[in-house]
């Protein structure tokens, strides 16, 4: 029965900034950043494959020279836990559980945690920028398994994001799509309370 929790992090326990606060740093909106950024960069970021410099270089030219320290408060001050998430990982971690990330992001991770120390919660095992593999990519999660030495079955996978909660159960996790904390803390409970 499941005893190990895999998190999706951004928009499911953390706010993600990318779409708001990312193109305002900028001088632009959402869609008009959508219309000029570059089609791969993102997903090389995130997947390890080019450094931050490289990506500001190429994401969309016109940034020019990006202050990094001026880009990173802006992240830091945006970060926070979606509302009732925080309650919810402090009740889960009186469980007998292990809880880890599997998230697709690049290293702007670390800015999450040194702002919310969500590894007070979860260790930050499985990230993209690491993996070099991305959900829904089945590999990412029966990477996760095999390095937690367990079958994907003793798993919940939680996301935002029907296709890579679909993914995961397809490789034999619990999953579980996050609307909002209520309806996450009911499905959670639920599954490991059966145990």
């Amino acid at each position: 029965m499941p005893d190990i929790i895999l998190w999706d992090v951004m928009s499911t326990l953390v706010y993600d900034p990318y779409m708001t606060e990312f193109p305002a740093f900028f001088n632009t909106t959402w869609p008009e950043l959508l219309k000029v950024k570059h089609p791969t960069a993102w997903v090389d970021f995130e997947l390890g494959r080019i450094t931050e410099q490289e990506f500001f270089a190429i994401f969309w030219p016109e940034f020019g020279d990006v202050n990094l320290d001026d880009f990173h408060q802006m992240l830091f001050d945006a970060y926070r836990y979606l509302p009732g998430i925080q309650t919810l990982l402090e009740d889960l971690s009186t469980q007998n559980l292990q809880m880890h990330t599997l998230s697709n992001y690049p290293v702007w991770y670390t800015i999450i945690e040194q702002k919310l120390n969500l590894s007070r919660f979860m260790d930050w095992s499985f990230v993209s920028c690491h993996m070099q593999v991305r959900k829904p990519d089945p590999l990412i999660y029966q990477r996760a398994a095999d390095a937690l030495g367990v079958s994907p079955e003793r798993c919940i996978f939680v996301d935002d994001r029907g296709s890579n909660c679909k993914a995961a159960k397809a490789v034999g996790m619990h999953t579980v799509k996050f609307s909002d904390a209520d309806q996450l803390r009911q499905d959670i409970f639920s599954l490991i309370e059966s145990r």
